[in-house]
């Protein structure tokens, strides 16, 4: 018998949209939860629009539109490179929650189930009749988490926000940049998988508590609290100093070298950091103790930093001669550490984490076969991983609504007809 995972047994209803959320879930189902992807059966108003909103919903509007080998297809709703990515082991039913009975179906799978996830803005859940005061009437041991952008409380309650935004408003573009910019976004949204990593751990604690006590309870988790809790640094700066974070550009307030430097090759790159003398010393035997480096600007650590011009083009004429992961590679053997800036292509092919089965292969109906990242740890006793592709839009109506509920065929085919579910956009 194959070992179970660690959330076997746990059932999940998720709300949730584009990154913070369904990363989320999707760490859950990884883990072996049961993850229902409650989506909208979107298009009442027909036409070009109910596409466009379904594309939007599924993350592959203008700000993601990726397909494989960019073509989205006959169904480009379920071949959205995103979605495909973070909804993978979890199933997949369309629900409209405006309407009385998508309410009632709703709450009755928040009777057999023991998490429901959301992160829309503060009062949409409250509007549906949905709030975690009416699930809890209908499951006591429910656990509900909302992840809004600004929280439940307080004067920006109400402000809707992505990633993109609450990085900034967090301050981590505030520290980033040169000294003579202005301030620069990672161009990841940072804030989102900060915010999933946070609520996959929350849900598991409160599961563990209502293992011991038999008690559900409601999570809030906002973004904007999540990105500001990792910098403790410069926060503590300025309380303790009443001193603002400069931007360093790719440099650091002690060590030098620090940097990303240019190597052989379109645009390649190496990332070197040295924290102390004696890592210093072995940064200049690895790259042959050329003479500038017995120099006295160069002698100790803060003459270094203090002589980083100097001292970054120098390094830059002995990395333009390697390629970036054999510059890399001579440095580590010396004990300096240092990294092959890897774009793409080259981080889907990495040597390490290929040998390591970072990345899991995942087979979709539309989609394709394609690799994804996988998760970041792993167990000794328990498999982690992904058995199946995201779902399809409406792909387990009838498992979810007819197995897990009970409900009649004919009122399924009932309730596609007003358009409560759907397995697809409605066109018309």
């Amino acid at each position: 018998m194959s070992a179970k995972k660690v959330l076997d047994g746990v059932r999940v209803l998720d709300l949730s949209r584009v990154w913070a959320g369904p990363l989320a879930t999707r760490m859950l189902a990884d883990m072996g939860a049961e993850v229902i992807l409650v989506e909208a059966p979107v298009g009442r108003a027909g036409g070009r629009e109910a596409l466009e909103r379904m594309k939007q919903m599924r993350q592959a509007g203008r700000h993601f539109p990726y397909y494989p080998d960019g073509d989205p297809g006959d169904q480009p709703w379920n071949r959205m490179g995103m979605y495909n990515d973070f909804n993978r082991n979890k199933l997949g039913i369309t629900l409209d929650l405006r309407y009385p009975r998508g309410q009632d179906i709703f709450k009755r799978l928040v009777k057999i189930s023991d998490v429901v996830l959301e992160n829309y803005t503060p009062r949409v859940m409250s509007n549906f009749g949905l709030d975690y005061l009416a699930l809890r009437e209908t499951n006591p041991g429910i656990i509900m988490i909302s992840m809004p952008g600004y929280g439940m409380s307080g004067p920006y309650r109400d402000y809707p926000a992505f990633g993109t935004t609450v990085e900034q408003h967090a301050g981590f573009s505030s520290m980033i940049g040169y000294p003579d910019s202005g301030p620069y976004r990672t161009q990841s949204t940072y804030a989102d998988p900060v915010a999933s990593i946070n609520a996959a751990g929350a849900v598991m604690l409160a599961l563990l508590h209502r293992r011991h006590t038999g008690q559900g309870q409601y999570i809030e988790l906002a973004h904007i609290e999540a990105s500001v809790c990792l910098l403790a640094e410069p926060t503590l700066d300025y309380v303790m100093n009443r001193r603002q974070p400069t931007r360093l550009g790719n440099r650091h307030p002690f060590m030098a070298p620090h940097g990303c430097y240019r190597c052989q090759g379109d645009d390649a790159w190496v990332s070197i950091a040295v924290a102390t003398d004696e890592e210093w010393q072995a940064f200049c035997g690895a790259i042959g103790d050329p003479p500038w480096t017995g120099e006295e600007r160069f002698a100790d650590q803060l003459s270094r930093w203090h002589n980083q011009d100097e001292l970054d083009k120098l390094i830059g004429e002995w990395t333009i001669q390697h390629d970036h992961y054999q510059a890399m590679h001579v440095l580590q053997k010396a004990g300096v550490t240092a990294a092959a800036v890897l774009n793409a292509k080259e981080l889907m092919n990495d040597p390490h984490l290929r040998e390591r089965d970072y990345f899991v292969d995942v087979t979709h109906p539309e989609a394709g076969t394609h690799s994804y990242p996988g998760l970041p740890l792993k167990l000794s006793r328990n498999p982690l991983g992904s058995d199946r592709p995201s779902p399809c839009i409406g792909e387990h109506n009838r498992y979810v609504l007819g197995k897990l509920l009970g409900i009649s065929e004919n009122e399924i085919a009932q309730l596609e007809e007003e358009q409560v579910i759907s397995d697809g956009p409605i066109l018309g």
